[in-house]
Formats: structure tokens, C-alpha cells, sequence
């Protein structure tokens, strides 16, 4: 996910986005607990996206 595509997005998307990505990050990190994980990288990625996200919703709340 690049921050180019989230910048075109209104604010009550970019919630609902961050929404499913908190959800796909507890999930991955239950399955991480649970030795069903086969990605451990995914985590990263998710948590990236969420930083992503959170900056867009900040950067558009500036203007």
C-alpha cells in the first residue's frame, strides 16, 4: 500500500481501512501465538499500513 493512494481518500474511508487493519493485525497475531502463522513479515506489513493510514487521517485533518 503506498501513501499516493491514500491521500486521494476521504477521511470516513480512511477509518473504516484502519479499522480492518487493526482486525487483520490482531488476527495475524493470534495466529502467531498459535504456531498458524506462516508469514511472520505480515505483521510488519500491517503495522506499516496502520502507520500509513494514521498519517494520512492526520494530514488531512491539517488542511
Amino acid at each position: 500500500m503506498k501513501f499516493t493512494d491514500l491521500k486521494d481518500k476521504n477521511i470516513q474511508e480512511l477509518k473504516v481501512l484502519l479499522k480492518e487493519k487493526k482486525v487483520l493485525l490482531f488476527t495475524l497475531k493470534q495466529k502467531l501465538k498459535t504456531m498458524q502463522l506462516t508469514n511472520p513479515n505480515e505483521i510488519r506489513e500491517v503495522r506499516k499500513d496502520i502507520a500509513k493510514i494514521s498519517t494520512a487521517i492526520s494530514a488531512s485533518n491539517i488542511e
